[in-house]
C-alpha cells in the first residue's frame, strides 16, 4: 500500500477548490472577472512529447488527443504521466491552460477550448480529436460538444473525476464560500450541485453527439461529492467506473487520480477502439 504524498500546491487546489463549491452561492454573471490578476502556469512548460504542433497522426492513431485540466490546474501539474502514457500509445497529445488556471467563467473556458480544438486541427489535419479531462476538464468541454459545435469534431470524452453534476458537499463545512460568492472563482460557484450552469448543461440530453463518453470516479473523491456526481445518463456510448470497483486498494482520490494506473488504463482502453471504455475491462492496479 502506498502513502499519499501529496505537493503543497496540490493539497492548496484542492482546499480551494473544496472551499469554493461547497454550496450553491449566488453566482457571478457569465464572463464576469474574479478578483484575481493573471494566475502564473505551468514554469517548466509542456510535458515532453506534449504540444509538439509538428506531429502528424497515424493510420493507426489517426485523432489527437488534448489534455483538459481543472480548477486551479495548468496544462502540465496531474497530467504528466497521462499524457506520457496516451504518447507512447503512438497518439499526437496537447494540452491547454484556460480560464486563469480555471477559475474563470466556464462558457469563457469552453470558448477557449473551442479555438484551441481549431488550433489542433488545423496543424494536424484531424477531423476529430478527443478529450481526457480532470475535474471542470471532464464537464467543461460538455459545453463546448453541446452548446458551441463541438459534438462533429469530438470522438472520446474522457472525464476523470467530473464534476458533471457538481459537489453536495454540506455547507456546514463551508463557512468561507458564502463571504467570496465568485470574487475569487466563478467557475467554482457554477460547479456547486444545482447551480443554474449545472442545470443549463445537463438538461435533456446529457451525452450529444456521436461522441464516446467515459466516465472515471473515485470512492474517495473529497471535492465531487457524492463521486456518482461524476456520472452521465446511460446509454451505448456511455462507460461510468469507479476505479475501487476495479481496483479495491487503490487510495487515490480527487487529486491524485488521474496519476492512478487504474485511471490511464481506462483511459487508454477507452481511446485505443471504436466507442468508450469496456465496462468489462481489467485496468492494471
Amino acid at each position: 500500500m502506498r502513502t499519499l504524498r501529496l505537493p503543497a500546491s496540490a493539497l492548496l487546489a484542492s482546499l480551494l477548490l473544496a472551499l469554493g463549491v461547497l454550496t450553491a452561492t449566488p453566482a457571478a454573471p457569465a464572463g464576469a472577472d474574479t478578483i484575481l490578476p493573471p494566475l502564473p502556469t505551468a514554469p517548466e512548460g509542456d510535458i515532453p512529447g506534449v504540444n509538439v504542433w509538428t506531429c502528424k497522426p497515424t493510420a493507426a492513431r489517426p485523432t489527437p488527443v488534448i489534455l483538459v485540466h481543472g480548477t486551479f490546474g495548468d496544462r502540465r501539474h496531474l497530467l504528466e504521466r497521462l499524457g506520457t502514457s496516451i504518447k507512447a500509445k503512438g497518439f499526437c497529445v496537447y494540452s491547454l491552460d484556460y480560464g486563469n488556471r480555471g477559475t474563470g467563467d466556464i462558457v469563457t473556458s469552453a470558448k477557449q477550448l473551442k479555438a484551441f480544438v481549431a488550433k489542433v486541427r488545423t496543424a494536424t489535419g484531424a477531423a476529430k480529436v478527443s478529450m481526457v479531462g480532470h475535474s471542470q476538464g471532464g464537464m467543461m468541454p460538455r459545453y463546448y460538444i453541446k452548446f458551441l459545435g463541438g459534438a462533429p469534431y469530438v470522438d472520446d470524452m474522457v472525464g476523470i473525476a467530473p464534476s458533471n453534476h457538481g459537489t453536495k458537499l454540506l455547507p456546514a463545512f463551508n463557512p468561507i464560500a458564502p463571504l467570496l460568492p465568485g470574487l475569487v472563482c466563478v467557475a467554482c460557484d457554477q460547479q456547486a450541485w444545482g447551480s443554474t450552469f449545472l442545470r443549463n448543461l445537463n438538461a435533456g440530453d446529457e451525452t450529444p453527439g456521436a461522441v464516446s463518453y467515459t466516465q472515471i470516479t473515485s470512492r474517495l473523491d473529497e471535492v465531487v461529492v457524492p463521486h456518482t456526481s461524476g456520472y452521465l445518463a446511460a446509454g451505448a456510448r456511455t462507460t461510468n467506473v469507479t476505479i475501487q470497483a476495479k481496483c479495491p486498494f487503490s487510495l487515490s482520490e480527487h487529486v491524485l487520480i488521474p496519476t492512478d494506473r487504474a485511471t490511464i488504463g481506462l483511459t487508454l482502453d477507452a481511446l485505443t477502439h471504436v466507442g468508450p471504455a469496456r465496462p468489462t475491462f481489467q485496468p492494471p492496479c
